[in-house]
C-alpha cells in the first residue's frame, strides 16, 4: 500500500487518492483496503467514529467511505459533528434495503451510499464518480456565476446564494442544483439526473435524486416567491422554472 506524505494540494493528483475507511468489521476492511490498494488507492483504515472525526480533520483525505453502524460514535453521528459543509466526500455504507439510513444519510452530508452486502467493484466505480465530480468542480470554467431569480450559483466557488444569503448545500445537493439552473425551463428525467449529478446509473428503488430535491426545496426556501421552482413533472422528471416563467 503507497503511504505518500501529505502533499499540496497542486501535487495530490500525482498521488493515489487517499482514502478513509471506517467500518467495525475488521476483516471487511482488511479485504477492502487489499482490493483498493490494487484499484490505485492509498487506504486508511480505522474502526470507530471517534477516532474517524480525528483522522478527518486532518484534511488528509480525498474521499471517505464510512458505516452507518460503528461503535461509541455513529456514523450518523459522524455526519452530525462533521457538518453539511464539510469538504471531503462521504460515501456511506448502509444496511440493504433500509431506506432510512439512506434518507438520513443524504440529508446529513453524504455525498453517495452504498447497500451491504456490495461488489467491491461497484464501490470503486461509486468513488471514482465522486473524486470525478469534485474535480470537476474544482476547474473554474467559462460560466461558473449561474442566476435565476433569488438563486446565484457560483460554480468555481461551490456557493449558492438566495437574495444573497448564502445557502449550505451537500456536494450532491450542489450539483442537482447546478444541472437544474443549467437547463431552467426544460425538465429532465430522474435517469439523467442520476448519471449527470451522482455519477452513476439509476436502479430500481434508488430515491436519491427525490432526497436531493426535497433538501433543496426546504433549504433554498422559494415558496414565498414561487419563482423559480423546482417543479416534480409527474413520469418525466423534474423541472427549475425559468425565472421570468
Amino acid at each position: 500500500m503507497n503511504n505518500p506524505h501529505p502533499a499540496a494540494n497542486d501535487t495530490k493528483a500525482a498521488r493515489d487518492p487517499r482514502v478513509l475507511l471506517v467500518d467495525d468489521d475488521r476483516e471487511l476492511c482488511q479485504m477492502l483496503a487489499e482490493y483498493l490498494t490494487t484499484e490505485n488507492f492509498d487506504v486508511k483504515s480505522v474502526h470507530d467514529g471517534g477516532e474517524a472525526l480525528r483522522e478527518l480533520r486532518s484534511g488528509e483525505f480525498e474521499i471517505v467511505v464510512l458505516d452507518v453502524m460503528l461503535p461509541s460514535i455513529s456514523g450518523f453521528d459522524v455526519l452530525r459533528e462533521l457538518g453539511a459543509l464539510h469538504a471531503t466526500p462521504i460515501l456511506m455504507l448502509t444496511a440493504r434495503g433500509d431506506d432510512v439510513d439512506r434518507i438520513v444519510g443524504l440529508e446529513l452530508g453524504a455525498d453517495d451510499y452504498l447497500s451491504k452486502p456490495f461488489n467491491p467493484r461497484e464501490l470503486v466505480a461509486r468513488m471514482r464518480a465522486i473524486l470525478r465530480r469534485v474535480s470537476n468542480r474544482a476547474r473554474p470554467g467559462a460560466h461558473d456565476l449561474l442566476e435565476g431569480g433569488p438563486i446565484t450559483l457560483n460554480v468555481g466557488m461551490h456557493q449558492v446564494r438566495v437574495a444573497g444569503s448564502p445557502v449550505p448545500l451537500t456536494g450532491a445537493e450542489f450539483r442537482v442544483l447546478e444541472l437544474l439552473m443549467r437547463s431552467a425551463g426544460h425538465v429532465i428525467s430522474r435517469e439523467a439526473m442520476t448519471e449527470q449529478a451522482l455519477g452513476r446509473k439509476l436502479v430500481p428503488y434508488d430515491r436519491s435524486i427525490d432526497t436531493h430535491i426535497s433538501n433543496l426545496r426546504r433549504k433554498l426556501d422559494l415558496e414565498k416567491s414561487k419563482n423559480p421552482e423546482i417543479k416534480n413533472v409527474r413520469g418525466s422528471g423534474y423541472m427549475l422554472t425559468a425565472a421570468d416563467a
